[in-house]
């Protein structure tokens, strides 16, 4: 019998029978994981399965393919945000990437962690940055990462303007010359730590969203990137 304690991070439930439920969790250091939850669509633990709860799971089954079954014991509701619009788009967006990005049981402690940090950080105004380098911090974890420290073409640091659709490198704009109607606009900040404007966010959302959909789709069997980002893209659009 096969066995595991972690904590996660539920990405997504649907019914399983008559009363039990399929979940998927993001874990810490078990990547991310299917199981059956007995009893999961039951009115005392449904509200314990929302995407963005933060459990306690135990895993167990007889051989480590095996789908498995969850105990899972509640240790953060996220319950709050549904009263925020936006709040609850960047929560649907952030768990139904990481179900489409991340590839099953393999661990991504580093990214586990931005995400937590992500999801934490909802409630405050300023977290459209905080998104936006979650998504790099995603690339980055499955192998896509930017380069956005010096242009690829004159090695130069300083005034960073675009980012090669090919290579994910930045360019300068005397790097860039004649060709740079066919690169992607860096906004200003986003090579950085600081906050972003939210039209910088949005800008970056279309460089991310470039290597996302180039990357993912093909990496997921075609599939497209999920609604639930472009439905936080659109408000993000809206609040400008």
């Amino acid at each position: 019998m096969m066995e595991w304690r972690d904590e996660g991070v539920v990405l997504s439930a649907r019914s399983y029978g008559e009363h039990g439920a399929i979940v998927e969790i993001f874990t810490g250091g078990h990547g991310r994981r299917p199981g059956v939850v007995r009893g999961g669509a039951s009115r005392r633990m449904a509200p314990h399965l929302q995407p963005g709860a933060q459990v306690q799971a135990v895993w167990r089954a007889r051989l480590d393919d095996h789908l498995g079954t969850f105990t899972v014991e509640p240790l953060r509701s996220r319950a709050h945000l549904m009263g925020d619009r936006l709040a609850l788009a960047g929560l649907g967006a952030v768990t139904a990437l990481l179900q489409v990005a991340l590839p099953e049981r393999a661990p991504h402690p580093g990214l586990w962690r931005a995400s937590v940090a992500l999801l934490d950080r909802l409630e405050r105004p300023d977290w459209p940055s905080d998104y936006l380098r979650w998504e790099m911090v995603l690339l980055e974890e499955l192998g896509y990462g930017l380069d956005l420290t010096s242009c690829a073409v004159t090695g130069a640091a300083a005034d960073l303007a675009f980012v090669s659709p090919k290579t994910g490198r930045a360019v300068t704009r005397a790097g860039a010359g004649d060709w740079a109607g066919r690169l992607l606009p860096l906004p200003e900040g986003m090579a950085g730590g600081g906050p972003l404007s939210l039209a910088a966010v949005v800008q970056g959302a279309a460089i991310t969203g470039h290597f996302l959909a180039r990357e993912l789709t093909g990496e997921a069997g075609g599939r497209p990137l999920p609604e639930a980002r472009a439905r936080l893209l659109d408000l993000f659009a809206r609040g400008l």
